[in-house]
């Protein structure tokens, strides 16, 4: 039995929402009509969904969300309201509401929501029980994750959460940053789901003109604007699998709603038919910004909003997980260099060092290309800073982030002993005399 509170002023609501529910036998309905009831009884009882109200007296429903998230219960709240506000829906989507729901709400559709936060509650159960301490090792299918290079326990600890979400049929919502990798870690997820094995499509909305968009995603009929044949979209390449939309933000209002209804029924039309299609995917969007929280978008869709937003992944810019940087670029150099069949050592600790002060805008994407203009570029046996252009060079160290800029001088000074002395191999003596130092003075300047 699944117990759920359902709080709302009104008793001929509450009334009929508990005999709905437990006519379907799965379900034990805790009814409160007064607001100020539930801090206390939230501390004494736990359940599986909330049902919430948003207009009440003394303690609203916006109240009740604060206090629910104040005290850190992760208990899923699907949030009922009589007026279809944008600006209340995103205050709150803020404060973790699991869906927002318009009265009157259709009873099956209800028992979908609950359904699916019920789902939701248990993955982040079990990704709230995983211990702090992760290796790449405990991934259940370590594999999926092996083209996404990182030592950082962040991002490692991401990976498990995407492995937990992506074991269910849910969509998924990747936000990051330009670079960040969202493109491998949805094919990571699809490789660690159900419909591993399937087809993967990718489609980016921002390669595609708004007027055609629909005619690629959803198909055209034979004789629609003129189409010589009929043709399949996106949709059904991907049948069975996965699609990846990225940059989703973009997607014009109408494709957003045609998109929603989608998700939820599994069933759209071609261009310039009247004939309904079903087809069976599985969502993972992605976008550069977290546009699910910004209350003056409200040109996106509230209902395809609600949808992804419950799982959605942040991955970590670059520039958070410096300690990532050798690495990469290692990776890089070495996977550039098996392509172009050439042979390097490894890469000089002076251009690491300014590389893990750069700030990465473009985050290891740009790392990759900098890499790769390296390993084209480089003479000798090892990457070093006379390998990149003027151009790249006077770029990095104009954005060397400003910890690494303004970093106390004894730090500096030493950093660069310490190189001298690596270029002469540890030899104190000429190191000492290429610094213009003596012997004891480069002992004493030594970290």
């Amino acid at each position: 039995m699944h117990n759920i509170l359902i709080v709302d002023d009104d008793v001929a609501v509450t009334n009929y929402l508990m005999v709905f529910l437990m006519q379907n036998e799965i379900f034990e309905p805790t009814v409160v009509n007064d607001s100020r009831e539930v801090p206390d009884l939230l501390q004494q009882t736990t359940f599986d969904t909330i049902i919430l109200d948003m207009d009440m007296p003394n303690l609203s429903g916006l109240d009740l969300l604060k206090i629910i998230h104040e005290r850190g219960i992760d208990t899923p709240v699907i949030v009922l309201s009589g007026v279809n506000d944008v600006e209340l829906a995103v205050k709150a989507l803020k404060l973790d509401a699991f869906d927002y729901l318009t009265k009157p709400v259709d009873d099956e559709y209800l028992l979908e929501m609950i359904d699916k936060a019920i789902k939701h509650r248990t993955v982040h159960d079990t990704i709230s029980q995983l211990p702090e301490e992760l290796s790449r090792g405990d991934l259940a299918h370590e594999e999926a994750f092996e083209n996404l290079v990182t030592q950082d326990p962040d991002m490692i600890h991401l990976f498990h959460e995407v492995e937990k979400i992506a074991g269910g049929d849910a969509s998924i919502l990747l936000i990051g940053e330009r670079g960040t990798g969202k493109s491998t870690l949805a094919k990571a997820s699809h490789n660690v789901s159900e419909r591993r094995g399937k087809p993967f499509v990718i489609v980016n909305v921002a390669d595609h003109a708004p007027e055609s968009f629909a005619a690629d995603f959803f198909g055209r009929a034979k004789g629609w604007r003129g189409a010589e044949e009929e043709r399949e979209g996106y949709l059904d390449q991907a049948d069975t699998g996965t699609l990846y939309l990225s940059n989703i933000e973009r997607l014009t209002p109408p494709m957003q709603h045609r998109l929603d209804r989608l998700i939820r029924s599994g069933e759209f039309y071609r261009e310039g038919t009247t004939t309904k299609r079903n087809v069976d995917i599985r969502l993972i969007a992605s976008s550069t910004s977290d546009f699910s929280y910004e209350g003056k978008n409200s040109a996106f869709s509230k209902d395809l909003l609600y949808n992804l937003v419950a799982n959605s992944i942040h991955l970590i810019p670059l520039r958070d997980r410096v300690d990532d940087i050798p690495l990469l670029a290692d990776y890089f150099m070495k996977r550039e260099a098996k392509r172009t069949k050439v042979h390097f050592e490894g890469i000089e600790s002076n251009l690491i060092e300014i590389l893990k002060g750069y700030s990465f805008p473009g985050n290891q994407d740009e790392l990759r290309d900098i890499i790769v203009n390296a390993v084209h570029t480089e003479k000798g046996e090892t990457l070093s800073i006379e390998a990149l252009s003027h151009y790249l060079r006077d770029k990095i160290v104009g954005g060397l982030s400003p910890d690494f800029r303004l970093r106390p001088l004894k730090h500096v000074i030493s950093e660069h002993v310490s190189l001298t002395l690596e270029y002469f191999k540890g030899n104190h003596n000429e190191a000492a005399k290429a610094l213009g130092v003596t012997l004891p003075k480069l002992h004493e300047l030594l970290p």
